[in-house]
């Protein structure tokens, strides 16, 4: 009877909620957040942050890092476009940690916590907390959810109106998009494609603590944040010591190169075009169906995606989705039909809007698609000249 009686209480514990079991941390502990520099490919071009658990009493040097995703995860790609996408709290040894940073030659620096040993164990206890299986994954936001951001989440969670973030500091308040701006060439075609796909949304400016977004500020904001009127961190340090990493663009790879190359391409065309009374229709057609898909694709953006940075894109207006059926009605036959010369009135105003939206800071969009306005009136104000011929 015994027996079986422990048979079923270890039955029973196999489907009872697991509880993490976290060490008791020693006087000689400390917590700090580690931020790395600033790396080559998109997803690195921020930086990073995590945190740094430590206690040689207990031989524990480990790093909890919540900017941990997947690529081989299933549906990754549409997940992402969808605004859907999965990343992890990932727990592993500070040197294995370091090592990729080593080998990249990218900077790390630890900011320790003056934080006591109840409120070290508390921490340590709720890292412990969100590593079990069922907390560790979270729903990731560029601007508002991620790895450097949820430093900041983490703190006040834990501290309150007790922890101050100070934003003194600040030159002045940016907005979201002049941030990302600090980190990416705008003559790019990273930058292009963010700014064509970021909304309005990201043209407000962030409150102090989502400047922390970026690790770089989440870093300098710690080093002006205060707990119960103490300042947060006792000191800082470097680990690695390497310089920032610096990206030469080579202008004939960058948007403005080719969309001025395609400016000055539409003008030599069109100006054959008129010397002869004829339209070259497969370049009317290519600019009208380019310029609907992307329309077509940040709509989808805007309203059948959970992203918080892509809704009211004022791109639209420009690149019309409409236009990627209208590709086939007035770019396909040899003549315009009657309508075709509202239409394209129509395109122009909605450029004029946007131009409008931009100066009145609605929208803020990248300076590559002046030369895309100017391709795109200098065709449609022929198509209007030549359906009068």
């Amino acid at each position: 009877m015994k027996h079986r009686f422990l048979l079923f209480l270890l039955v029973l514990s196999a489907f009872l909620p697991v509880k993490a079991q976290s060490p008791q941390l020693s006087e000689k502990s400390q917590i700090s957040l580690i931020t790395c520099a600033a790396g080559d490919e998109i997803y690195t071009a921020f930086g990073h942050s995590a945190f740094r658990v430590q206690d040689p009493v207990l031989g524990i040097d480990v790093v909890y890092n919540y900017g941990t995703f997947d690529f081989k995860q299933p549906n990754f790609y549409l997940n992402f476009t969808k605004g859907r996408m999965i990343y992890s709290l990932s727990r592993r040894s500070f040197d294995d940690f370091l090592f990729e940073y080593e080998l990249e030659k990218r900077w790390v620096k630890e900011q320790i916590l003056d934080i006591n040993l109840e409120k070290r164990n508390a921490l340590l206890a709720f890292f412990e907390e969100n590593y079990l299986p069922q907390n560790r994954d979270y729903l990731y936001d560029p601007l508002l959810n991620n790895c450097s951001s949820i430093t900041g989440t983490i703190l006040k969670d834990q501290y309150g109106d007790a922890l101050v973030f100070d934003g003194s500091y600040l030159d002045k308040q940016y907005t979201f998009r002049q941030l990302v701006r600090q980190f990416l060439n705008i003559n790019s075609w990273s930058m292009f494609g963010i700014d064509l796909a970021f909304g309005s949304p990201v043209d407000r400016k962030a409150t102090v603590q989502e400047h922390m977004f970026l690790p770089y500020y989440a870093m300098d904001q710690l080093n002006h944040t205060t707990l119960n009127g103490k300042p947060l961190v006792k000191r800082e340090r470097t680990i690695l010591d390497y310089n920032e990493h610096t990206h030469e663009t080579f202008f004939p790879l960058t948007p403005g190169f080719w969309f001025m190359l395609l400016l000055a391409f539409t003008g030599v065309i069109t100006y054959f075009d008129h010397k002869h009374h004829t339209r070259s229709r497969w370049l009317d057609f290519s600019l009208f169906f380019i310029t609907g898909v992307a329309g077509t694709l940040l709509l989808l953006l805007w309203v059948a995606a959970d992203h918080t940075s892509t809704p009211y894109n004022f791109n639209i207006l420009w690149a019309f989705p409409a236009n990627a059926v209208v590709a086939f009605l007035i770019a396909l036959p040899a003549k315009l039909p009657q309508w075709g010369p509202n239409y394209l009135k129509g395109l122009l105003a909605l450029m004029l809007l946007t131009l409008v939206l931009w100066i009145f800071k609605v929208q803020v969009f990248s300076p590559m698609i002046l030369l895309l306005f100017g391709t795109l009136a200098l065709r449609y104000l022929y198509l209007i000249r030549y359906s009068k011929l």
